[in-house]
């Protein structure tokens, strides 16, 4: 879809959405502001979603990754799937979100035909003397006008007494057809102008006309000859409104389309590309996570989550990608239901549009699977699943739709641990110096008597590792130890260890200290007061793999 066929393929593409069972959404981007391509990005990969975070700071995170990046080999890999650039550039479709639309509108009004107001009462009733003298005179001047432009012209009259009848009575042309010009300085008055011009006679269109700052400042009552003709400039009028919102809005049309028809939306990490959907189409994104989920329901109010139906299939937890869980049910299930993905050309290349097709494809497979239903079709006993219990869950997602070429090359583990485990169980641990996660667990374990216990750990980046203790209490009392300067704790100050907990994790995301390694991030929110008000605690879900390797992740 482009610029120049826009206008007619909007059409069918309102068709196909109102006749579809679901709407299948798979975003790629120009660059991800928190992917690593040096070390200065390996240091700083803690930036992205990671096994500690919960649905807040995944909120955070996302936010930040929704603002535009542009790096090479993220070009690349869309310039060899087949996107055009050029044509992009040259022809492609530009986009205003709702809030930049209410802005312009502002700044380019469209003049509009005028209605009065669904109050319970006309304005008539409630206006004061003034008001009163404003409805007669917009009558009176009116009724004369409408009188006169009905007389039969005389031929015989020249063209400086026509025009001083014009003058006169104040009249103009609309197109081909006589309209008056009454000036109005509010909303109030162009509510008692299209009261008293109601009242004259159904042939009468009146049109507001704003200037622009967005108020009116006239309306403009147009005389037509008939009820056809009238409707004839009824739609003329609407057109020219339809295309000036087409030339306004752009692709944000066929969001909208999506976001009226109230279709359900399957997305494979939601949070990934509705951050993104979010600031482009509806309107800067919210400070919090729950503010988001409130906006973004106002829009779309059935969003399937196909990373949150892999976790209801024990082994399919860990997949990476939307190609790691296809072969796996490929091989581990007979499901009766494929959709044909067209091959890439000769070098094996996949071909732009691919990944939607893909989501498509494990989207029907997991349907099959868990029998999910919609709810209009459950039957009472059936042991169908109704598709509203998935729909908007927006768990934490270590994943991103940027996949990897071969898909026959990736295996799932059938390793399944993940736990829940509380914000309160967990330990940010920085000083170490250069090493890995193995090696630091098997020295802590010399450092304080609390590592002979059960735990894990895993390496934020660097420079800094998140230990998960799971003994309750466990965390709170390294913590309260480390903090006091007791004696338990002198081996690990002496190595120059620091700890921290969830909250000052939560506090660093939460103030965007996005551009420093997790360590000084840490550093300088411990330097500042704290408040003594504590948030409650949340859950994460732990994954038992030594690391996260988000290379692995992102990278097609």
């Amino acid at each position: 879809i482009t610029k120049s066929n826009f206008a007619a393929a909007l059409g069918e593409i309102e068709s196909r959405v109102r006749g579809c069972d679901f709407v299948a959404v798979a975003s790629r981007r120009t660059g991800d502001s928190s992917s690593s391509s040096s070390g200065a990005g390996d240091r700083r990969r803690w930036r992205r979603v990671l096994g500690a975070d919960t649905a807040e700071t995944a909120y955070l995170k996302a936010k930040r990754a929704a603002d535009f990046s542009c790096q090479t080999s993220f070009l690349t890999s869309m310039a060899r799937e087949g996107f055009d650039f050029n044509r992009c550039v040259y022809d492609g479709l530009s986009h205003l979100s709702r809030v930049q639309e209410s802005m312009s509108r502002e700044r380019i009004p469209i003049p509009h035909v005028g209605r009065l107001s669904s109050s319970s009462s006309p304005p008539s009733t409630r206006s004061s003397v003034a008001d009163s003298i404003f409805m007669g005179r917009v009558k009176s001047r009116v009724e004369h006008w409408r009188k006169a432009a009905k007389e039969p012209s005389n031929a015989a009259e020249g063209s400086l007494v026509k025009s001083l009848r014009k003058l006169i009575l104040g009249g103009d042309e609309y197109g081909s057809r006589p309209c008056l010009i009454i000036d109005v300085c509010s909303d109030h008055q162009v509510q008692l102008a299209l009261e008293a011009v109601s009242h004259i006679s159904n042939e009468l269109v009146p049109i507001v006309v704003p200037e622009k700052g967005g108020e009116p400042t006239a309306v403009r009552v147009v005389l037509t000859s008939s009820e056809d003709d009238k409707n004839l400039l009824m739609a003329e009028i609407q057109k020219m409104e339809d295309e000036q919102n087409l030339r306004v809005r752009g692709f944000r049309e066929v969001i909208d389309l999506i976001s009226s028809s109230q279709k359900p939306i399957i997305s494979y990490n939601c949070m990934h590309d509705f951050t993104f959907i979010h600031s482009k189409f509806l309107g800067p994104l919210p400070p919090t996570e729950h503010e988001f989920m409130c906006s973004l329901r106002m829009a779309f109010n059935n969003v399937i989550d196909v990373g949150h139906l892999l976790k209801e299939i024990g082994p399919l937890r860990r997949a990476k990608n939307i190609p790691s869980a296809l072969s796996y049910l490929k091989r581990r299930f007979f499901v009766p239901v494929d959709l044909e993905i067209p091959f890439g050309d000769e070098n094996g290349e996949k071909s732009d549009g691919h990944d939607v097709l893909r989501l498509v494809r494990l989207f029907a497979k997991l349907n099959h699977l868990l029998k999910i239903t919609p709810d209009c079709q459950t039957q009472p006993g059936d042991q169908s699943t109704q598709i509203e219990d998935y729909s908007n869950v927006f768990y934490p997602t270590y994943t991103s739709v940027q996949e990897h070429e071969d898909e026959e090359n990736i295996g799932v583990g059938v390793n399944t641990n993940v736990r829940k485990v509380s914000t309160e169980n967990l330990v940010f641990l920085w000083g170490f110096g250069e090493t890995s996660a193995n090696d630091l667990k098997h020295r802590l374990k010399g450092y304080h008597v609390l590592f002979s216990e059960e735990f894990e750990l895993r390496l934020a980046d660097n420079t800094c590792a998140v230990v998960v203790f799971f003994r309750p209490g466990a965390a709170e009392e390294l913590l309260r130890e480390t903090g006091s300067g007791s004696a338990s704790a002198e081996n690990m100050a002496s190595e120059g260890l620091k700890a921290a907990g969830f909250e000052a994790y939560k506090k660093v995301c939460r103030l965007g200290l996005w551009d420093a390694d997790l360590a000084d991030s840490l550093e300088s929110v411990l330097a500042e007061p704290t408040s003594d008000h504590a948030a409650a605690p949340a859950e994460v879900l732990w994954s038992g793999e030594l690391m996260l390797d988000i290379n692995d992740l992102l990278e097609s």
